[in-house]
């Protein structure tokens, strides 16, 4: 099935690399134009030439997610651009390891980019949405951390579970105020994204060990979460409201 989202704007946060690069080259496959914001620059800039050229398909905003003005403006500017937001994908996120000795500047840290960004960004999107008209979809990327723990994930596990939270009081919040937007969360195990290749390939005793905490006999490929926003996404997924789509290879079994 081809052009799943086709005719829609989608807005995707730390879009410039990794789980956030595979949504965004399938959400222009399948046909919507899409804002590529995240702080890297160089590389956003690039996917956005790459994708869209003159801006047609794909564009580039470089954007602070912990920032509040900057969302407002960002908002904004997509509205210039494309002149209306259907998709918003809380993706950007940061995962320093830290057990509950971490320095609480690193736990204030990790919360302000993965649970006050995606508060930030889904409130800017409500009501840009709102604006446009248009029956919407907000797709808040959590994690298998956000339902679990492990000893080093004290700050991250915290921040997931606080957005797989929000986007159901958010759920609750269009509901209540009729507003025609579906806000669910996306929980990814450990997919080889470019990050974690660098990891195994430093520390290659691990990999063994990760593949044997998934059932499924191996690790996720950033396309297989891409997939998962793109359903999201697109009107296929019409009464999914406030809920949690696990992609995980049998992580949490």
């Amino acid at each position: 099935m081809a052009g799943r989202v086709e005719g829609k704007v989608a807005f995707v946060t730390g879009a410039a690399s990794g789980l956030g690069e595979a949504m965004v080259r399938l959400l222009v496959a399948e046909g919507a134009k899409v804002v590529i914001a995240d702080v890297a620059t160089e590389r956003g800039e690039a996917l956005a030439a790459e994708l869209g050229g003159n801006g047609a398909r794909a564009a580039f905003l470089r954007l602070d997610v912990t920032d509040e003005a900057a969302w407002d403006a960002a908002m904004e500017q997509t509205l210039r651009w494309f002149g209306k937001l259907d998709v918003l994908v809380n993706n950007a996120g940061i995962a320093p390891s830290g057990d509950m000795e971490m320095p609480f500047s690193v736990w204030r840290t990790t919360l302000s980019v993965n649970l006050d960004g995606t508060f930030l960004g889904t409130r800017a999107a409500i009501r840009t949405i709102t604006r446009s008209g248009v029956p919407g979809s907000i797709i808040n990327v959590s994690s298998t951390m956000g339902m679990t723990a492990e000893p080093t994930t004290a700050a991250y596990s915290a921040s997931k579970a606080g957005v797989r939270n929000l986007t159901k009081a958010a759920a609750v919040h269009c509901s209540t105020h009729k507003l025609p937007i579906r806000v669910n969360s996306i929980h990814p195990g450990m997919c080889l994204t470019p990050l974690v290749r660098d990891y195994l390939a430093a520390h290659p005793q691990a990999l063994e060990s990760q593949i044997a905490s998934h059932p499924i006999g191996h690790l996720g490929e950033p396309e297989d979460i891409a997939y998962g926003v793109l359903y999201l996404a697109s009107d296929e997924s019409k009464f999914m409201f406030g809920s949690e789509l696990v992609i995980d290879g049998g992580y949490l079994i």
